[in-house]
């Protein structure tokens, strides 16, 4: 039998296991997918002995994504983009890397419009933010603009991402067709007001944060504002199909799993 995990700090919450054993039986296989406490000392080792002992492959979440990046000796593209990888694998005795994060952002956002031409705003410059800016662009929408609060952390993220144009969050004063929010606001519940001019037109805002229960922070702002508003629980699921697709060489149906985890409890 496969066997799979996903590991982060803290991990409990994770429906990750959930998903996967969903996709494996839809698919008719017969696999092991379990949570993994990742230890901020030892993180590289647990890696290194999951593999060691016949594992298939990995999902990495907060906050490793990065050390996972650094560990891979190949890496994809958009891994290399993000700095940052949530899938690992094996391939000839190399450990090879991959980030679906944005990938799964996409496939999430095209069932509620469409995103050639659209101007979009993100949120935040860190982690999260990079991992879904190049399959953004790949898109063409007709702008894509990063908000951050300290501009100085600009130039390598203008570097890396030229097309992008990055501004301080205190200078949001344009139209977006669409706004994520890629900060950590809704994960400590805090608020993130942004300009009246800004919410005015009503962009579709995205919150790459999830609740199973109930409207994230962020979610539940935009929506005071008269914007349609998603948390990021169908990006999950696609981020999760994808992986599984890496492993697997099989795509699931992901619109059957909605139901079932909304049931679960935080």
């Amino acid at each position: 039998m496969k066997r799979f995990a996903v590991v982060g700090n803290p991990i409990a919450h994770s429906v990750s296991p959930v998903i996967h054993q969903h996709f494996a039986e839809q698919c008719k296989m017969s696999l092991s997918y379990e949570k993994m406490l990742g230890d901020d000392v030892v993180f590289e080792e647990q890696i290194t002995t999951f593999f060691r002992h016949n594992g298939s492959g990995l999902n990495i979440t907060l906050p490793y994504k990065q050390r996972a990046f650094a560990l891979a000796s190949q890496a994809t593209e958009r891994c290399k983009r993000a700095g940052a990888a949530n899938t690992l694998w094996m391939s000839n005795a190399q450990l090879h890397a991959d980030n679906t994060d944005g990938i799964g952002l996409v496939r999430d956002l095209l069932r509620y419009m469409e995103l050639n031409r659209k101007s979009i705003l993100i949120l935040g410059g860190g982690g999260a933010a990079r991992g879904i800016i190049y399959p953004l662009l790949e898109m063409a929408p007709a702008s894509l603009t990063v908000a951050i609060r300290s501009i100085e952390k600009a130039d390598e993220l203008q570097q890396t991402f030229p097309k992008i144009e990055i501004i301080g969050l205190n200078q949001l004063n344009s139209r977006f067709d669409l706004v994520i929010n890629a900060t950590s606001a809704s994960l400590s519940d805090d608020a993130l007001e942004l300009p009246k001019a800004l919410m005015s037109h009503h962009p579709f805002c995205y919150d790459l944060s999830y609740k199973l229960k109930e409207d994230t922070s962020f979610v539940h702002y935009a929506k005071s504002q008269g914007c349609e508003a998603v948390d990021g629980l169908g990006m999950l699921v696609e981020q999760a199909a994808e992986s599984f697709f890496i492993w697997n060489g099989v795509l699931p149906e992901t619109e059957t799993i909605f139901d079932l985890l909304r049931q679960q409890t935080n």
